[in-house]
């Protein structure tokens, strides 16, 4: 009868240890890093004549994809940059960042510039939690930024070029 009870205690101690391990792992999870942006990545932030042209777009878009979330979110702040940059009167650009940000934006690459790159890599598309929201929010108040996020859950107004104070 010993013995009997020893065998059933071994796991149990065993299933503790997973859950420990599982839970300690979903902390890690949960570590974003401050918000950066690098502009358009290596990608000119405006013409020879207006440098920064359309580095305000770039910045809404950096700060979409620190956040990441769904496959949809992506796709919907990768148009938003390519209309963005359409409003400075650069079509022809903006139909070519839109290319870029497809291609290189993936989040299965280990990129500074990735889909979610906030979040610690392969994150891939998941949706942002209740929980991952408010971290967002905390975050971006510690430094200062406007609040995100994409446009599907806080409709925001960007200050681009087409509509910021210093072309009034």
């Amino acid at each position: 009868m010993i013995f009997n009870k020893r065998i059933r205690r071994v796991p149990m101690r065993k299933s503790a240890l997973i859950v420990a391990l599982a839970l300690s792992a979903c902390g890690l999870a949960d570590e974003l890093s401050p918000f950066t942006s690098d502009g358009c990545s290596s990608f000119p932030d405006g013409t020879l004549a207006a440098k920064n042209l359309w580095l305000a777009c770039c910045t809404a878009h950096d700060l979409a994809y620190w956040q990441g979330g769904s496959y949809q979110q992506r796709l919907t702040a990768d148009r938003e940059l390519q209309q963005c940059v359409a409003r400075t009167g650069e079509d022809e650009i903006a139909r070519l960042m839109l290319a870029g940000v497809r291609v290189g934006g993936t989040p299965y690459l280990p990129t500074r510039f990735r889909w979610g790159y906030g979040w610690p890599y392969l994150r891939g598309y998941q949706p942002l939690t209740t929980a991952k929201k408010i971290l967002i929010a905390q975050q971006l108040e510690i430094t200062g930024h406007k609040e995100p996020t994409h446009s599907s859950d806080n409709p925001a107004t960007v200050d681009t070029p087409a509509n910021s104070d210093e072309n009034n």
